[in-house]
């Protein structure tokens, strides 16, 4: 298959880099436990979200989920309640709206402009929404909101 755009590198302009780390990034885990609990808390309508609930969503053993909450606390993300229930801080909600808002994107991108079925388009915007830079989300937008695909 050839390219016939003249904006695409070629070989020999190709370069592959390492991705520079995003300033005050988490791990991808921690952006999918954050992304889970506001995912479980939209569904039960703000109620409340365990760590429990978080492992058996993303299917991780549940030490695995306490020692990635823990770091969330300790980066001021969440709250844990005496009830277990997880809260945000307004920090980390801003951060989990974010992450879903580019998943919601993508996701829309896959499925409209690659026609991909949504379970594709799904599993594709939760690996790349870690790592899409803002400029190009940005244009993704523009992009998307231009052709009346999300308002």
């Amino acid at each position: 298959m050839v390219i016939k755009n003249n904006q695409a590198p070629s070989a020999l302009e190709a370069v592959p880099e390492p991705l520079p780390p995003r300033k005050g990034a988490l791990a991808e885990s921690g952006e999918n436990y954050l992304e889970t609990i506001l995912v479980l808390k939209e569904r039960r309508d703000g109620g409340l979200v365990r760590a429990v609930d978080v492992a058996n969503e993303l299917r991780l053993s549940k030490a695995s989920v306490s020692r990635g909450l823990g770091l969330l606390k300790e980066k001021g993300l969440i709250h844990i309640a005496l009830n277990g229930d997880l809260e945000f801080t307004p920090e980390g909600q801003k951060l989990a709206g974010s992450i879903f808002h580019t998943h919601q994107v993508l996701t829309v991108l896959f499925q409209e402009i690659a026609k991909v079925p949504l379970d594709v388009a799904e599993r594709d915007a939760c690996r790349i929404e870690h790592v899409i830079s803002d400029e190009t989300l940005q244009g993704i937008i523009k992009f998307l909101h231009e052709r009346n695909l999300i308002v």
